[in-house]
């Protein structure tokens, strides 16, 4: 299982606090706004919006909410005016860190982070230095005891995936960003619960870590994701199911 599934094991179960809960609404309002502002209102001429609409959704976020965001983003008027950027850096043990970031102030932004990665022994860096390694990718997590592991298979190749991964009690199935909905919908109409669904940054290389680097990394990215202009942190860091397992005891 890749790095970037095994952190977002540890971001589900930091995600029950209503703190927690909160930003997490305040970064799908910021996508959804700006998705429409881009796209238009549409969900269905708007991929983008879609996918981050079935995301708030899934956060259980208010319908009404979900509306004003649209309208906001759509209607082009008053209220904040978010930019979007990528903030590329290095975390410790030599981890490649991505960080997209929808700010009104980007200087004030890019500050942030800058501070954030060097207090915890990351560092920034120029951009393209570490985003050549990533690529953008539909991942979809099912649990193990939703379905046999040849049957997924079956299904998700079928429905357009391009691989299905096993690893500790999940299975990651890997596809073009465009495939992530027909896949989803093929799942649901066979009632296969998802566990989560997203378009996100797959890293081509990854980077072995052991207990101690984990930690510090997965401190950093947790710390990343904690300030309010980010959206997304990803990385390509690799950790055994062992390490995970002896660092979410300690969180």
């Amino acid at each position: 299982m890749s790095g970037h599934s095994k952190w977002a094991t540890i971001k589900r179960k930091k995600a029950a606090t209503d703190a927690a809960r909160g930003k997490m609404f305040s970064k799908a309002i910021k996508e959804i706004t700006i998705a429409a502002r881009h796209g238009g209102a549409d969900p269905e001429a708007n991929p983008r919006l879609r996918t981050a609409i079935l995301a708030a959704k899934a956060v259980n976020m208010p319908g009404s909410n979900i509306d004003r965001a649209i309208q906001r983003g759509a209607g082009g008027g008053e209220g904040t005016h978010y930019e979007e950027a990528t903030y590329e850096g290095y975390a410790p043990g030599g981890v490649a860190v991505l960080v997209e970031v929808a700010t009104d102030n980007k200087n004030r932004t890019a500050g942030d982070i800058r501070h954030i990665l060097t207090r915890f022994g990351g560092a920034m860096a120029e951009a393209g230095a570490v985003s050549y390694m990533f690529r953008s990718r539909a991942l979809i997590l099912v649990e193990k005891s939703a379905v046999a592991e040849e049957a997924l298979i079956e299904l998700a190749l079928e429905a357009g995936a391009d691989d299905v991964i096993p690893g500790g009690d999940t299975y990651e199935i890997l596809a073009a960003p465009a495939a992530l909905e027909p896949v989803k919908a093929v799942l649901a109409a066979k009632g296969i619960p998802v566990q989560s669904a997203e378009v996100t940054r797959i890293a081509s290389v990854e980077v072995p870590l052991d207990e101690k680097h984990a930690g510090q990394v997965f401190r950093l990215m947790e710390e990343l994701e904690d300030h309010d202009d980010v959206q997304k942190v990803h990385s390509n860091l690799s950790v055994t199911e062992e390490v995970l397992a002896r660092l979410a005891q300690k969180t």
